[in-house]
C-alpha cells in the first residue's frame, strides 16, 4: 500500500457470509476495506447450512413475522442477483394431522405467500399423494409451496470477489490476535497462518463478524466483555443416494414439532437435515453424532417408501449457528434474527459487532451494518447491492447461458458446461477463454475437474487445499474416488505449491 492508504477505513473480521457481505457493501460505497479470515472463506457455518434461501415457514410458529417478511423479500432479490447459484425450488409438505391441523398449515402458507411480494415464485396449494408417490401409503394429502436453493459456500466466495472488484483487500488464512484502540484508530495485529508472518495494520473502524467466534473475539483479541451472548446451535446433515426422482424437495414434520428437509442434491443425491442441538466448546469441532444420524434416518423412514440406513450415507457435515441467546428453552425456538452492537466512545474508534443472522438475510444485514457506521465516513456513497448482480450473475437464465457456452466451447462436454453455469455463471469464460480443446484444459482429475479450473480457483478464488476445491468451491468430493482425490492433493502439494504462495502474494498485492 502507498502512504496515503496505510490506514484502512474498515477492517472486517470473519470470512463467512456476513463478513464478506459487509466488506462488499462497504467497498462499493467507496470505503477502503480489509477483510481477514483465519481459515478459508466459508470454512465454518456458511458452508454447512441446509443450502436454502427461504423465509422460514416454521418461524411463523414463533411469531417471527418481521424476520420472515424480510427473508421472503430478500429471496426475490437474491434470485434476481445470483441466477447461477440460486434457483427456485418447490417443497412438498406431507400432512400428518396429529402434528399440525390442516387449517393451521393453510393459514401459515397463506401468510408465507403474502407477507412479501412474489415476482418469480409460484404460490402454495394442496396436493394428493397416490400409490406412485414416494411417500408411504398412509400419507395421502399434503401441500406444496416455493422457496429457493443456494450453493452457500459459493455465495460467500462470490461476495468476496465482489468486494475485491470494488477495491477491498481479502486476506484468508490470516488470524487477528489483538486489536486495541489508539485514539480514533484501531491497531490490529494479524498473523499469516501459512507463512507465520505477523503485521500490524491500522483502521478507522472495526467490524466483528466472526460468526460462532464473535464473543470469543471479545475475549481473545479485544480483551473486553461481549455486550451480548450467543448460543451455539449445531445443525447436522447426511447425504445419501437419491431417495426419489421427483424434482421437488420435501419438508417433513416430526413428533417433536421440528422439521427435516429432504432436498435433491448434486443430481444424484438427497441432502437430509437439519438437527438443532446445543453445542459446547470450539465450533471447529462440530460433527454429527450417532443420535443425530439416527434421528434423521428415523424421520425419513417414517415418510418414504424407500428406506435408508447408516450404510447409505455417503457424506455428513455439521455446522454451528451463532444465534442470539434469547433464553428460549428449546434450541429449535432460538431466534434466527440478528442484531448489531456499535461501541463508539467519544473520540474513540468505533467497533461494530454482528450477532445472529441467517444466510437468506445476509445482504440486508450487511446493508444495515454498514448503515450503522456510515456516519463516521461522510464521503461514503449510498447502499447499492439490492440491484447488483453478484459476479458471474449478469445473464437472464441458465438455459440460455448453457446454450451460449455450448456454442462457443463446443469441445467441452455438456455436463461440465452445466456445472460451470451453476457454479460460475458468466465467470465460466475466465476458465475457458482462449482454449480450443479438452487437452488444453490440462491434467484431468476426474468428475469433470481439469487443471485449468483448479488453477482458476487458486488464482482467483483464494483456494489452497483439497477441501477448498472439492467441498467449498465445488461439491465434487461426492463424485471423486479416493485415488482421484489423492492425485489432486498431490498436484496441489507439489506441482503447484510455489504457485499457491506466489498467487496469494500477487493477489494481495493486486488488492493493495
Amino acid at each position: 500500500m502507498n502512504a496515503k492508504n496505510d490506514i484502512h477505513d474498515l477492517l472486517v473480521i470473519g470470512g463467512g457470509i456476513n463478513g464478506v457481505g459487509i466488506a462488499a457493501d462497504a467497498a462499493g460505497r467507496g470505503l477502503n476495506v480489509l477483510l481477514c479470515e483465519m481459515n478459508d472463506l466459508a470454512s465454518s457455518t456458511s458452508s454447512n447450512s441446509s443450502k436454502l434461501i427461504h423465509g422460514g415457514l416454521r418461524y411463523l410458529e414463533y411469531y417471527e413475522f418481521r424476520l420472515v417478511r424480510e427473508a421472503l423479500a430478500e429471496r426475490e432479490v437474491l434470485l434476481k442477483n445470483a441466477p447461477h447459484i440460486i434457483r427456485p425450488l418447490r417443497f412438498r409438505l406431507p400432512h400428518r394431522r396429529h402434528l399440525r391441523p390442516s387449517w393451521m398449515i393453510r393459514i401459515g402458507l397463506f401468510m408465507y405467500d403474502n407477507l412479501a411480494k412474489r415476482m418469480t415464485l409460484k404460490g402454495s396449494h394442496g396436493i394428493k399423494f397416490d400409490k406412485n408417490s414416494p411417500v408411504v401409503d398412509k400419507i395421502t394429502k399434503g401441500f406444496e409451496y416455493s422457496d429457493a436453493w443456494v450453493d452457500d459456500a459459493r455465495l460467500v466466495v462470490l461476495n468476496a470477489i465482489a468486494a475485491r472488484d470494488k477495491g477491498a483487500r481479502i486476506m484468508t488464512r490470516t488470524r487477528c490476535s489483538n486489536a486495541k484502540r489508539v485514539g480514533d484508530i484501531w491497531e490490529v495485529t494479524l498473523h499469516d497462518n501459512q507463512t507465520g508472518q505477523k503485521q500490524v495494520v491500522k483502521t478507522k473502524a472495526l467490524v466483528n463478524a466472526a460468526g460462532p467466534w464473535v464473543t470469543r473475539f471479545f475475549d481473545d483479541a479485544l480483551k473486553i466483555r461481549s455486550p451480548k451472548q450467543i448460543r451455539l446451535i449445531k445443525g447436522s446433515h447426511i447425504i445419501v443416494p437419491r431417495i426419489h426422482t421427483e424434482s421437488q424437495a420435501y419438508i417433513l414434520q416430526n413428533e417433536d414439532n421440528r422439521i427435516v428437509f429432504v432436498i435433491p442434491y448434486e443430481d444424484d443425491f438427497s441432502l437430509i437435515g437439519t438437527t438443532d442441538v446445543e453445542h459446547i466448546g470450539d465450533p471447529a469441532t462440530a460433527s454429527i453424532s450417532t443420535e443425530e444420524t439416527d434421528y434423521l434416518i428415523s424421520v425419513v423412514n417414517d415418510h418414504f417408501k424407500h428406506q435408508i440406513s447408516t450404510k447409505d450415507i455417503v457424506a455428513t457435515y455439521a455446522g454451528v449457528r451463532p444465534l442470539l441467546d434469547d433464553e428460549s428453552d428449546s434450541a429449535a425456538a432460538v431466534t434466527r434474527d440478528y442484531t448489531f452492537e456499535v461501541d463508539a466512545p467519544q473520540g474513540k474508534a468505533p467497533l461494530l459487532s454482528v450477532f445472529g443472522g441467517k444466510i437468506t438475510t445476509y445482504r440486508k444485514l450487511s446493508e444495515a451494518a454498514v448503515n450503522g457506521i456510515i456516519d463516521y465516513f461522510p464521503s461514503a456513497g449510498k447502499s447499492w447491492t439490492v440491484d447488483a448482480a453478484l459476479p458471474g450473475g449478469n445473464f437472464d437464465n441458465q438455459h440460455n447461458l448453457q446454450t451460449s457456452l455450448q456454442r462457443q466451447y463446443n469441445w467441452l462436454p455438456r455436463k461440465i458446461i452445466n456445472r460451470y453455469v451453476r457454479s460460475y455463471g458468466m465467470l465460466s469464460h475466465e476458465i475457458c477463454a482462449g482454449l480450443s480443446s479438452l487437452e488444453e484444459m490440462g491434467q484431468y482429475f476426474g468428475a469433470g475437474l481439469y487443471q485449468r479450473e483448479v488453477e482458476y480457483l487458486i488464482e482467483n478464488e483464494w483456494a489452497v487445499n483439497l477441501e477448498d476445491i472439492i467441498w467449498r468451491r465445488s461439491k465434487l468430493g461426492l463424485q471423486l474416488t479416493q485415488t482421484e482425490k489423492d492425485a489432486l492433493e498431490s498436484f496441489l502439494g507439489t506441482t503447484t505449491a510455489s504457485k499457491i504462495v506466489t498467487s496469494t502474494i500477487e493477489l494481495q498485492q493486486k488488492q493493495a
